[in-house]
């Protein structure tokens, strides 16, 4: 249950905010160029490097400190490909460079689910209609409830348990989430339908699945478990850690749930507000914004998600400023404050709950 409310702006103070934050975006636009390609041939390397090392110690991981090294170092590649390069290039912040392995458009990331259905869901869905109950599918992925507004269903008491399967096997999840699978469950969508649309995915989920349960392994000859358990785990490394920043950015006590009205003649002022109201961002050092794919600022990464991520924690002090002048809520916390805020969401709306009249009406007002 929301705590904090930002005060209702009036439309000259919309579009003003408006301007204000159009302003911040320009100022860092006109200064992209050869250091954000310098940052992100370092993330590329990074990427490559660390896999390698990984790769590599797995293979004498029937030594237990090679293995676990192996591991770790393995699950920082998959992490670093995940949310500071794939995730970003894939929003087009890199397309500027015209350099093909880094277009937004063919980008494909080292995970389970395509690039080509995330573009859709996350890049469209998800950016456009952030936090809109019923249109945007990211609000519980369509398997938990976590906020009041969201009609309780017994299955839902069961969260706490299967959340954490959730976050173990997020990748798969981030897979099926454009297949809608409700959809074909409730005859909505025919099974030659789904098929069309899980071919790709199944092709992407076979690769996948070859190259760190079968071709690694088989390359350790004798030492093939070492490595198989060694992927496994590093897989299930990225899938929660990728999970924890996600949802501290959009499930926190303060975040915001919208009611599709909203969409009635929204200005891009009220546009911007949703972003800063429905958001929360994540304290930390350099290395932890890095290897959050720098979703620590999902604030600024929702209003500026085709602005070069590693940008955002400077464009978070105007951010940050205008939000404090027009009164608007600039969620910030810790990484174990805003991920417990998540854990009681989760426990909480588990059981029926109800929304008040300062929650979805208040941010229907906004």
């Amino acid at each position: 249950m929301s705590q904090y409310f930002s005060r209702k702006l009036s439309p000259t103070e919309l579009d003003q905010l408006a301007v204000e934050l159009d302003a911040v975006k320009a100022k860092h636009m006109a200064d992209i160029g050869e250091k954000d390609a310098r940052y992100i041939r370092r993330i590329v390397k990074a990427v490559r490097y660390t896999g390698a090392a990984g790769r590599g110690l797995l293979f004498f991981g029937i030594f237990p400190p090679a293995w676990l090294l192996g591991t770790l170092l393995l699950g920082i590649s998959k992490i670093l490909e995940n949310m500071e390069l794939g995730h970003n290039v894939i929003h087009g912040q890199y397309d500027w460079m015209n350099d093909p392995k880094l277009n937004g458009q063919t980008y494909e990331w080292d995970i389970i689910g395509t690039s080509q259905n995330w573009r859709e869901s996350h890049n469209h869905m998800h950016h456009t209609y952030t936090n809109i109950k019923g249109m945007d599918d990211d609000v519980g992925y369509g398997i938990l409830r976590l906020f009041p507004e969201q009609r309780w269903k017994p299955f839902y008491m069961l969260q706490p348990i299967y959340s954490v399967l959730f976050a173990l096997l997020f990748q798969w999840g981030v897979a099926v989430q454009e297949l809608r699978l409700g959809h074909l469950f409730a005859g909505k969508k025919s099974k030659a339908e789904f098929k069309q649309e899980f071919d790709p995915v199944k092709r992407k989920m076979g690769r996948q699945l070859f190259k760190d349960y079968v071709f690694f392994p088989l390359l350790a000859g004798p030492f093939f478990l070492p490595v198989l358990a060694g992927n496994f785990v590093a897989n299930g490394i990225r899938n929660v850690w990728t999970f924890s920043i996600i949802f501290c950015g959009h499930f926190t006590r303060d975040a915001q749930i919208f009611p599709k009205s909203v969409l009635k003649n929204e200005s891009r002022g009220h546009w911007y507000m949703r972003q800063i109201q429905g958001s929360s961002n994540l304290k930390g050092g350099p290395l932890f914004h890095i290897m959050s794919g720098n979703l620590s600022h999902q604030i600024e990464h929702h209003l500026f998600p085709d602005v070069p991520a590693w940008r955002y924690a400077e464009m978070s002090k105007d951010v940050r400023e205008i939000c404090k002048r027009y009164e608007q809520n600039y969620n910030l916390g810790s990484f174990w404050s805003q991920s417990g805020q998540v854990t009681w969401r989760i426990l909480r709306h588990a059981f029926p709950s109800r929304p008040t009249s300062t929650t979805f009406d208040r941010a229907a007002q906004a």
